[in-house]
């Protein structure tokens, strides 16, 4: 599974297309998925590239949760900004990859990534509650490189 088009089905990247909008249904924080077959970078690194280039930096409450695959090189990163980072444990970046491992160990590359955005989307919407007049600033569609 070295492509990026074979890393997930239609089906599965619309299940995460999904629980993206339900993550972000109650909060105004945004979540990206970022999907790349490889980079020289490292991984953290190459996704804060990402999370430039997708302009996360740019939302309102500087809350946007960016989660970066590079599948050939097995490899992944979560990174958020300011805003969330500020107020999340300091273990919860580890804590919700420790989780999404457990299930890509089993093969569960679908259901770690939901896994790891409904964490994601519980911490914002405790930190970063939805309120009135909230827009989506970001596309919830899996982006790829």
């Amino acid at each position: 599974m070295s492509k990026v088009e074979d890393f997930l089905s239609k089906e599965e990247e619309q299940d995460i297309v999904e629980a993206i909008r339900v993550a972000e249904k109650n909060t105004s924080g945004e979540i990206r998925v970022h999907i790349e077959q490889t980079t020289s970078k490292v991984p953290f690194d190459r996704a804060l590239e990402v999370f430039y280039d997708l302009k996360m930096d740019e939302t309102q409450l500087q809350n946007g949760v960016l989660f970066y695959f590079a599948v050939a090189d097995k490899t992944f990163a979560i990174c958020g900004d300011k805003g969330i980072n500020d107020v999340v444990t300091s273990d919860f970046w580890d804590s919700t990859k420790e989780k999404m491992v457990a299930q890509f160990k089993s093969g569960n590359f679908k259901q770690g990534i939901v896994d790891g955005i409904l964490s994601a989307g519980e911490q914002l919407q405790k930190n970063f509650p939805w309120f009135e007049g909230d827009t989506n600033e970001l596309s919830n569609e899996i982006s790829k490189g």
